[in-house]
């Protein structure tokens, strides 16, 4: 269905029933990746979200905000970018113009308002540095 709305799925996509995307024309998922339970994908920019990517329950990615700067508050739209092999965990939120590189993950309820470097571990509130995460190059285990 998202397909039909001009939504862009690679192979063996999961994406569970109870995720809410707003704009499926502006997602993009490439191949082995997932979107959990119940997650918000309020995408009214471009979402682009990698291969073997896991998108967990509840997440919430964001990409809308307003101009503070103007009485008006217009509504900015703003792209995500999450990488291939990055892990959005339970709970957590990415905002607007976030990226996640490669291998990044950004832990359980964890809020993600400035970009995730590549192959990091960040949590918190706002999301911070925690550790490198090895970086991943075997994939044996995935098969068609």
């Amino acid at each position: 269905m998202l397909r039909i709305f001009g939504a862009k799925i690679g192979k063996n996509v999961r994406i569970h029933p109870s995720a809410k995307i707003f704009l499926p024309r502006n997602l993009s998922i490439d191949d082995w990746s997932s979107i959990g339970f119940d997650c918000l994908i309020y995408n009214l920019g471009r979402l682009e979200i990698g291969k073997r990517t896991t998108i967990s329950q509840r997440s919430h990615l964001c990409g809308g905000t307003h101009d503070y700067r103007q009485t008006s508050l217009p509504l900015i739209k703003s792209a995500i970018v999450i990488g291939d092999d990055a892990w959005v965990c339970a709970d957590a939120f990415i905002g607007p113009g976030i990226t996640v590189g490669n291998g990044g993950i950004v832990a359980a309820r964890a809020v993600a308002v400035s970009p995730v470097v590549p192959w990091t571990i960040v949590g918190g509130n706002p999301a911070r540095w925690i550790k490198q995460r090895p970086v991943l190059n075997d994939e044996s285990d995935l098969s068609d």
